[in-house]
């Protein structure tokens, strides 16, 4: 599109520095030979004129240049030869265009909405700048400009210069109706035009722009007798506003195709599915909106389903918290209890141990085993025990029979658990550092003659 855009705009400087029969030309005809789809609009939409998004994202600006006011778009002529124009860059197939413009004062100035087709086909509402009681209403069909008895003027409300008015075309297979406002002025049959040969029936774009018909530099005299005379530039600027256009199309595609070079609608496929321009209007349609925006669109009903919900949640994690902090402190209460079960367990089984070896004294011995076993705890020293040390003089039954014996311990001299330590110098007069423990014993007299030293030991 942008490339046939290009074509456009050399087309027309080749053609003219001025626009003219308002602006209605083609950069390729299909009636001469093959030419790209056009694409198509495929839905419907209103375009607001107020900033330059629209143009940019709807239309090329074919000739000059635009501003934008609180009156929408401004075409103004600001000196001889411009002439600001826009083009869409999408298609219909049949349907409706409605504009609310303002048309541009200034004598030999036309203000134009243009419904045109790559075959020429055009379809047209005209207002000129010196008529203020009056618009006209147009058609060609296939470029037959053969004759230019086809315009009809339509009175309006009030002065079309001055006060803004919808002006609508409604274009189907079998008529096309122009509308004021809420009034139709005029309708065109289709075999009222030649009986079809000359009735607009291929898809077309909408043009909007002001040219100046009273242009001497480049007009025929009868297009400047048309457009009301001379136009005089020293009052310059002449401006049409249009703050928007309600376009529909009443086929549904990505493009349109044409069949043959007939230039007959019946020829015109329409290729499904959806178009470039649809995908970006519904991208433009849905703006992205800051939290407290989205918060302000819903419904009370809504917000209270929210509230309601958050207040759900905030309870659920409060139950959750709550249930949380709970099991973890029981978990540590039972963790607290089973450690202090084990302290207690291990200071019970010290504590027994404590006392078992204090049962069994501090050296270990256990009176009880010491009860039992009788004297051979103390390694065999008990009153009663029938064996002792034999000497040479005798032998262990003899002295058993003679009631010779082992020393004896005097009971209650001595304590059982250890002997006495008994400290002796080395002539056996004096204490010294203890070598050896010692029984101290007394010796019976020895018996069978032996010697103090060679016989038994006897307990006394």
């Amino acid at each position: 599109m942008q490339f046939k855009s290009l074509l456009l705009l050399a087309g027309a400087t080749i053609l003219s520095p001025y626009l003219v029969e308002a602006q209605t030309y083609t950069i390729c005809n299909p009636l001469n030979g093959t030419c790209p789809n056009d694409p198509a609009l495929g839905t419907n939409h209103t375009f607001i004129f107020n900033t330059s998004s629209t143009v940019t994202d709807y239309y090329n600006i074919t000739a000059g240049s635009l501003t934008y006011g609180d009156d929408g778009a401004e075409f103004t002529i600001s000196k001889q030869g411009e002439s600001p124009t826009i083009q869409s860059k999408f298609f219909i197939f049949f349907g409706s265009v409605s504009v609310i413009m303002k048309a541009a004062t200034g004598v030999g100035v036309v203000s134009s909405i243009v419904l045109e087709s790559d075959d020429l086909d055009e379809v047209d509402w005209e207002f000129i700048g010196g008529n203020d009681t009056h618009a006209e209403t147009n058609y060609f069909g296939k470029g037959n400009t053969t004759s230019y008895d086809r315009a009809i003027w339509y009175p309006t409300p009030a002065d079309p210069t001055a006060n803004f008015y919808n002006y609508t075309v409604d274009w189907t297979a079998e008529r096309i109706e122009w509308w004021i406002d809420d009034s139709l002025v005029r309708t065109l049959a289709y075999a009222d035009a030649v009986d079809g040969k000359n009735f607009p029936q291929t898809p077309m774009s909408v043009r909007l722009g002001i040219w100046s018909g009273g242009d001497p530099k480049g007009n025929s005299i009868g297009t400047i007798e048309w457009a009301g005379g001379e136009t005089d530039f020293t009052k310059v600027p002449f401006t049409m506003y249009v703050k928007s256009a309600t376009i529909q199309d009443y086929s549904t595609g990505s493009a349109y195709e044409w069949g043959d070079r007939t230039g007959d609608w019946q020829s015109i496929k329409v290729i499904t599915g959806n178009s470039t321009v649809a995908k970006t209007i519904t991208k433009n349609a849905t703006p992205t909106l800051s939290l407290g925006e989205k918060w302000d669109n819903l419904s009370k009903t809504t917000k209270l389903a929210v509230y309601c919900g958050g207040g759900a949640a905030v309870a659920a994690l409060v139950s959750v918290f709550l249930f949380t902090f709970f099991r973890q402190r029981r978990n540590g209460r039972l963790e607290r209890e089973a450690y202090n079960h084990l302290i207690e367990k291990q200071q019970q089984e010290a504590y027994q141990d404590q006392m078992e070896l204090h049962n069994k004294g501090i050296g270990g011995w256990d009176k009880n085993a010491y009860a039992n076993q009788g004297g051979d705890a103390l390694g065999g020293w008990e009153d009663n025990h029938g064996s002792g040390y034999v000497g040479p003089n005798g032998s262990a039954s003899a002295m058993a029979a003679g009631g010779v014996g082992s020393p004896m311990v005097q009971a209650g001299q001595h304590n059982p658990r250890s002997p006495t330590m008994v400290m002796r110098d080395g002539d056996g007069d004096g204490p010294m550092s203890p070598q050896s423990a010692e029984f101290d014993m007394k010796l019976a007299q020895p018996r069978f003659g032996g010697s103090a030293n060679g016989g038994s030991y006897m307990k006394m």
